[in-house]
Formats: structure tokens, sequence, C-alpha cells
């Protein structure tokens, strides 16, 4: 099929905008082709620092088009046949009327001659460009409302070898005098000037000639492997850091890596802020010894490949670097003046959230929080405390307000410093842990204990003050901590309740529990507390109302793990089936149940007691409608027949045995003794009518069919199992 070759070519895009504007451009269009009749096959895009492409293949020409529509009545008249006429683009002449069932009606045959591809393109691109999704856009020139990213400069575009003709010219605006044509430029700096290209073969090759290389993906492995190599040759290694070869790669058109050297003045410093340095203000790839330790040197992408081998290039970028090399010291020296614990009165004064107080407030909130959380995962109570009163104290620190990135990690510099126990300075850098689904998470108590209390009182801070997650947006940040959360406690395999945690957190706002200095805190809670069904009275150590709240947490953190385990590929019904059945405070033991009820559910037995509950809970569902509940419950004296007897030994066997295994435990000990429950069960239905005459025998047998599904629902709720 002949070929469609278009090109956008612009000032510098944002290498952070360009994959996805390439995925916007290559499904508009394609979407657009689509409608109009011609599907596109071999779609790819490329995309660079000024340049966005397509190529795919298209039919020479959309095919004929013959439709049939029915219409109203043949005595319609008024809006009905006016409609019918817009929607045909028909006059009412130009219909037939036609015999049908239930009378005379109107019909349209619309026939659509095929186009040709050129003239179907010159229609939908000028429109597709004019509403393209930028993240950001801007207009120049001041002669045409149409926006780009950056200035539009050319459109290539040809079909079959051909110019696809067009402008952006839309009334009185001039689209800045844009018109397609056949012609693009190389590299701005080694091959300026433009060319004209024949197709995409053409358009390739003359690009490469040019300096261009035009596949991000190949520019991604020249970056990756050019700078591999040169650390290579001086024996070390480079920091892994795909990102940072992502952003490079959409900088420049014609990768050339290069090496340079950092001052010796500088390798006292820590590295983490020696690569944060590089990385966000300069671009910079950051290189190690294979130790581990911070080489003296640093990799940088030109965009040229200078006459005197890159020598100017790598000079000024030295300089550059001992330039911000130099303000970091300042700050790493002037912070070092004073403990860490003396920057913690600044923090009175940094507002946290309007609704939640001050940094300061907070840091007393998760000393008092971690040190409860302490003895609960393993750790030493009064280093957990002591770690999360620290914790934040580098916020207030010079280096940090110029370097956000290492918080934490600066803190644990300047606690060591201070002769603070190392566990505390360790829990200080990794509390903020996992910063995303590729980090990992902390793992030693005192660090674990700091990390789950920053995240709880995150969660029951904001959930409090009413500024929970949305569908469309997460400001605060409070789906990844409840995944932290999650991933701390499943990753290290501890038992905490999550309950009795959370209304702990929330424990620590006291204006909240009397909901007396913030009305909106009582508010939300009193909103939380009946979403949870409460009832007055004591239902833990925690009062009533926080207690409640509380569990509105947990359903939020149940909603996190069902979204993390369908990521993972697991069956949402086997977690929804566990968590019906309670205990959801606990993930550890959740997860595992979940897991024996997955494995005892591919067996045989399994199969037993899904078919032995949903029996019962189909005749259950249906009487309770008519005179229900009917609750668990029977009387010996009224069984007439021996299956309802059987069943009801069965029961009584069973349901100690299946208790016993669950308080051990041992949940699929549980499942087995339930799961010989079909024989009496099935028995019973083949020689049993429920629904007996007498009124008294049907409710005994409701009753018993009640403490059947009772039984089985203690260790899940098997109405949740789907297939």
């Amino acid at each position: 099929m002949p070929e469609l070759l278009l090109e956008l070519f612009s000032e510098e895009i944002p290498a952070r905008m360009q994959a996805r504007a390439a995925e916007d451009l290559a499904r508009l269009l394609g979407e657009a082709l689509k409608g109009a009749g011609l599907p596109a096959e071999g779609l790819r895009t490329l995309y660079g620092p000024r340049r966005l492409a397509l190529v795919a293949e298209l039919p020479a020409g959309t095919k004929a088009v013959e439709e049939e529509r029915r219409g109203p009545r043949a005595d319609a008249t008024g809006p009905a046949l006016e409609g019918f006429l817009r929607s045909t683009g028909l006059t009412r002449e130009q219909l037939e009327a036609r015999e049908g069932k239930g009378g005379t009606y109107l019909y349209a045959v619309i026939r659509r001659p095929g186009r040709p591809t050129p003239e179907v393109l010159a229609e939908i691109i000028p429109g597709l460009l004019r509403r393209f999704p930028w993240p950001k856009s801007m207009r120049w020139g001041g002669t045409s409302t149409f926006v780009w990213v950056r200035p539009l400069k050319r459109i290539l575009c040809l079909f079959d070898g051909a110019v696809v003709p067009f402008t952006l010219v839309q009334g009185e605006d001039d689209g800045h005098g844009l018109a397609s044509a056949d012609r693009t430029e190389g590299h701005r700096i080694l091959s300026p000037g433009d060319f004209s290209v024949r197709n995409f073969s053409d358009y390739a090759t003359q690009l490469a000639a040019r300096h261009v290389v035009i596949d991000p993906v190949e520019r991604a492995r020249l970056v990756r492997d050019g700078i591999a190599a040169l650390a290579a040759r001086e024996g070390v290694e480079v920091v892994p850091d795909e990102g940072l070869v992502a952003e490079v790669a959409g900088l420049v058109e014609w990768p050339v890596p290069l090496l340079g050297r950092i001052d010796d003045a500088f390798m006292d410093l820590p590295p983490e802020l020696m690569r944060t340095t590089m990385r966000v203000n300069q671009r910079y790839f950051a290189l190690r010894r294979p130790e581990g330790g911070a080489a003296p040197c640093f990799a940088v992408v030109s965009n040229i490949a200078a006459h005197d081998g890159g020598k100017a290039v790598v000079g000024g970028n030295e300089r550059v670097l001992r330039a911000r090399l130099s303000d970091a010291r300042f700050f790493w020296d002037l912070d070092r003046r004073q403990a860490l614990e003396a920057f913690l009165p600044k923090l009175e004064s940094v507002v946290f959230h309007a609704k939640l107080g001050t940094q300061g407030q907070r840091v007393a909130r998760l000393a008092r929080l971690a040190e409860w959380l302490a003895p609960r995962v393993g750790a030493e109570p009064a280093l957990a405390a002591r770690a999360a009163k620290l914790a934040k104290a580098d916020l207030a620190t010079g280096l940090v307000g110029e370097f956000p990135e290492l918080q934490g990690i600066i803190g644990r510099y300047y606690a060591l410093k201070d002769g603070e126990d190392a566990r505390v300075a360790e829990a200080i850098a990794a509390h903020y842990r996992p910063m995303g689904p590729g980090d990992s998470v902390p793992d030693e108590p005192v660090a674990i204990a700091v990390a789950l209390a920053d995240k709880l009182d995150q969660l029951a801070g904001f959930f409090a003050a009413d500024e929970r997650p949305t569908g469309s947006g997460d400001p605060y940040a409070l789906r990844r901590a409840a995944l932290g959360v999650i991933r701390i406690l499943r990753e290290n395999g501890l038992r905490l309740d999550l309950a009795d945690a959370l209304a702990e957190a929330f424990f620590g706002y006291p204006q909240a529990v009397g909901a007396t200095a913030e009305p909106e805190f009582g508010m939300a809670v009193a909103q939380e507390a009946m979403k949870a069904g409460f009832q007055p009275g004591p239902k833990s150590a925690h009062p009533p109302m926080v207690a409640a709240f509380a569990a509105g947490l947990l359903d939020f953190l149940a909603d996190r793990l069902r979204v993390q385990l369908r990521a993972e590929g697991e069956r949402h019904d086997v977690l929804a089936a566990t968590l019906g059945a309670g205990g959801g405070a606990d993930l550890v033991r959740v997860l595992a149940r979940a897991a024996a009820l997955r494995a005892f559910l591919e067996g045989e037995d399994g199969a037993n007691l899904l078919a032995a509950y949903r029996r019962a809970a189909n005749i259950l569902r249906i009487e309770d409608k008519k005179d229900g509940p009917h609750r668990p419950e029977t009387d010996p004296a009224r069984f007439t027949a021996a299956e309802e007897a059987a069943l009801s030994a069965a029961l009584d066997g069973a349901l100690p045995e299946a208790q016993a295994a669950l308080a051990a435990e041992n949940d699929m000990a549980a499942m087995e003794a339930l799961a010989r429950l079909r024989a009496p069960v099935d028995a019973f239905f083949e020689k049993v009518v429920v629904n007996d005459a007498d009124a008294q025998l049907r409710r005994n047998r409701l009753g018993l069919l009640a403490r059947l599904r009772a039984a089985i629902d203690q260790v899940a709720d098997f109405s949740k199992i789907e297939g």
C-alpha cells in the first residue's frame, strides 16, 4: 500500500513531552483515518528535540459506500422529518416511500463515492493539529491563534511520494503561513539548511547524513552505550539512571558522550549530593568505582561533534559543575556547624497543612506514633521516638532547601555526624520509602516504625481534613502512602492490627477527637462513623468515633490492596471473599488466608464447598425476601427427616473443628473440615423439601441452611467468588 509520511518540525520540544505527543499523534490520526474508512497499517512514530514524525501505510482511497436508513412514516412532518433530513443530508424529494410492517415509511439511500486518500488527509490533518493536546502550548508571532508546544516551523506531508497539499489557514486566521511541503531540516549546527525528501527511507537516510538520529530508542542506546564505554576505559561504571538516559535522548539529535573530571576538593561531599547536583542542574551522569564509592569524573552528552574532540565542551561543563558543587559545599558546611536537633524549632513556623498544623506539630505526632508502633514491629520505642523526632529536621536545613530531593538522606549524614545511633540515622533516611513501585521498603525495625508512622499520620490527617483522593487527582499522594503501608507490612511479614494503628494515628490530633478546635474535623469523623455503621458503645481502647473513623480508612487500604493484587495478576474475587469474612485489619493474615483459599478452590474439596454454599445461599436469598431474615438457629425436635439430623450433626462436628483451625491460623484445615459437609448437604437437598407446607418445618429447615451459610462465612464470603 502507499506510504504516508508526516513530520511536524518545530523549535525544541521539552523532553518530557515528546513520547506522549508521539502517542497522541498516532492515536488521533489513527482514529480519524479509521473513521474516514482509511485504516492504517504499520503505523510508527518517531520523535526528537525538534520533530514529531509518523509513517504508515494507507489505501490509495476510500471505498464507495451505499447506506440505507429507515426514517419516519411517509406522512410525517415537522421536527421528525426535519431531523431525519438533516442527519442524511438529503431533501424530501430524494427520499423513497416503501410499504413495511405497520405502514409506509420513508427511506434514505445515501451514496458516498470513493475519495482519494490525499483529499481525505488534507481535510483531517489541519483540524487535528489545531486541537492537538499539548500539556502546555504557546502562541507566537501575533498573526494567528494557532498554538503549539513551541513555534511550529515546517509541516512535511507526503503520500505515495507526493505532497499532500493543505494549509493551516482558517478563515481570516493565516495559521502563521504554515503549509505542507516535502522539506525538512537537519542538525541545527552540524548540518544547517533545509532539503527535500521523497519517502520515509529517503527521509531517514538524509537525516542520518545530516547528523540527526530520528529514532528515540536508538538515541537512548547511543547515550547509554557511549557513556558506559567511556566509563569502562577509566575503570569505573555508570550509576544506573534510565530516566536520565531518556531525558538526555530527548535533548540531543546527535549524541556525543564525553567524560569530565571532578575536582578532588569536592570528593568528600556525600555521593548522593554530588549525583543530585549533577543530575538535577546539569543532566550529567554520575560515575562510581567498582567498590561503590563516587568516582572523580562525570559523563556529559553533547549535541555536537566538536573539531577538538570535545575538549572545550568538557572544560566548560567542568567549570559549571565546579560552581554548582561550590554552592552545595557552602550549605553542607554551614548546616554542619550545628546539631541536626537544633533545626527543629524552625519547623514550628512551617505550615504542614492549614487544617493539620505545622511541621513541628507533626513531628510531635510522629514521635508519639512511632513509639506506639515500635514494640509491635520489633523496634526499641526510645530509638523509634528519637528517629521520628529527627526525621523531618533536615527540612529546615539550607542544603535540603536547595535540593529537596535529598530530604532524609542529608538528615542521615547530619545525624551520624552528631553521634546518633546508627539505627536512628538509617531510619531518618529510610522513612520516606518506598517512593514508588521500584523502590525498596525499609527492613530495619526502627526505620519500619518511623516509615509507618509517617504514612499512617499522613493518611489519618488528610482523611480527617476531607482531603482524600478523587477520581481526578491525589494531590497529597495518599494512594502512594497507602501502598507504602501495604508493601512495608507485606514484604516484612509484619502482623499489625491496622484498625488500632489508624485509630492511634488519628488520636494524635487532639482537636479532632474533641471536635472543638476544628469543626470540620468533627464533621469528617461523624461522616466516617456513619459510613462504618457506628453504634454507641465501646469498640476498642480508642474513643468509638475514632475507631469508626479508622474503619473507613481501613476500607481505603483494602481497596489499594485489591488494586495492587490485580496488578500482580492475583484473583480479586478471592481477596474480596477473604475480606468479607472479617479480620481485614491484619493484612498479612488476610493475604495468607487468601492464598490458602485460592489454592483450596483449585481442588475438588474447594469445588464441593463452593457448590454447597451456593446451593444454600440461593435458597436463602429467595426466601429471605419473603419473610426473612432467617437466623442460623434450629430446633432438633422439629427434624422429621434423617437427612436434617445428619446435616445438623455434621455442622456440630465441622464448625468447632474449623473454628479451632482458624484460631491456629491453619486455614486449609478449616476449609477441609467444612468441605466434608458436601455429602450431607447433597443428601439434604435430595430428600428434604425445604419449603414445606408446614410453616414451622420450613423455618427450621431454612435456619439449618442459615447455619451452613454462617459456618462457611467464617472462612470466607463465598458469595463474592466468581465463576
